[in-house]
């Protein structure tokens, strides 16, 4: 007689977490400083902690026993499990806490799914944050606030409530206090600043274009600076007033100078092959503390090296 098979899902824990500082006058080895701060638990505890990742100093993961605690430094020790941690090649985490998540996203990924006739499953930012959250409290969920194109680089927000989604989407203009873009594009532009101001609207091949039909488009305003020049190409960073789809790459294009891979809108070719936009700066109020934070992530090297 077969056996039938019963698969219990796995039991979740919650985090319990212990939080210590150096309120001393010197540094003190991470293991010799757990032993005072925590008498109770024995070395064995300790020591197990460490090697199954439970043990954050300032936000990072340590399993050096020998650690270093400067004075002031906080030590977090999660006494139920390992720090769930978002390791990906593409996704890399640069904030979170209880409302929102800040990411630097690389080439290639896109930020959310879209369908996909051939039901492949195509891996997107979203799904990547949205299983992250999930495996440190599967009632956990992931909000769409922007998104950036999927060859687009850098800076991306996501909420983590509906509250946070809704706040910001309702009051973008007013919670974007600065998005700063960099851009490689096509030939020598000759002004060195200046602003873009258009009206945008898009036709059925979904491809943004502008008009002069006040009833049809919607303004948007682009400032722009050159940074570099060279090689029959221009480093330019832009500065968005407002935040239209392919805003950028349709206000570059009408500059008389695409981004460098951008065929959609008049690009030749790449030397990098693919669209060089890159997401450097986002500033913003906190949807819920309302606090100033800005986040910048560093230029992909191979921008660099097109004017090397």
């Amino acid at each position: 007689m077969r056996k039938e098979r019963h698969h219990r899902a796995p039991v979740f824990k919650e985090d319990r977490i212990l939080s210590f500082t150096n309120n001393g006058p010197e540094p003190e080895r991470l293991l010799e400083f757990l032993g005072k701060v925590a008498p109770e638990r024995s070395r064995t505890d300790l020591k197990s902690w460490l090697r199954h990742g439970q043990i954050m100093i300032n936000g990072t993961i340590t399993k050096a026993f020998d650690a270093l605690i400067a004075p002031g430094e906080e030590v977090l020790v999660n006494t139920s499990r390992p720090f769930i941690t978002l390791r990906h090649q593409r996704l890399q985490l640069v904030y979170e806490d209880d409302d929102i998540i800040v990411v630097n996203k690389g080439y290639g990924l896109l930020s959310v799914g879209i369908p996909n006739p051939a039901k492949k499953k195509i891996e997107s930012a979203y799904d990547i944050l949205r299983d992250y959250v999930k495996r440190k409290d599967p009632r956990n969920k992931i909000f769409v606030v922007h998104r950036l194109d999927r060859d687009t680089t850098g800076l991306m927000m996501f909420a983590k409530t509906e509250q946070a989604q809704e706040t910001l989407r309702h009051n973008w203009n007013n919670f974007i206090l600065e998005r700063l873009y960099v851009a490689i594009l096509e030939g020598i532009v000759e002004e060195n600043s200046g602003v873009i101001k258009s009206r945008l609207t898009e036709n059925s091949q979904y491809k943004v274009y502008s008009t002069e039909n006040e009833d049809e488009g919607k303004l948007a305003v682009t400032r722009f600076r050159v940074l570099k020049r060279g090689r029959g190409l221009s480093m330019v960073e832009f500065n968005l007033d407002t935040g239209r789809k392919n805003q950028i790459r349709v206000h570059a294009s009408e500059l008389g100078h695409p981004i460098s891979g951008d065929k959609k809108y008049g690009a030749s070719k790449s030397r990098l092959g693919r669209l060089c936009l890159h997401a450097k700066t986002l500033r913003f109020a906190h949807p819920v503390t309302r606090k100033d934070l800005i986040f910048e992530a560093p230029l992909p090297s191979s921008f660099v090296k097109c004017f090397s």
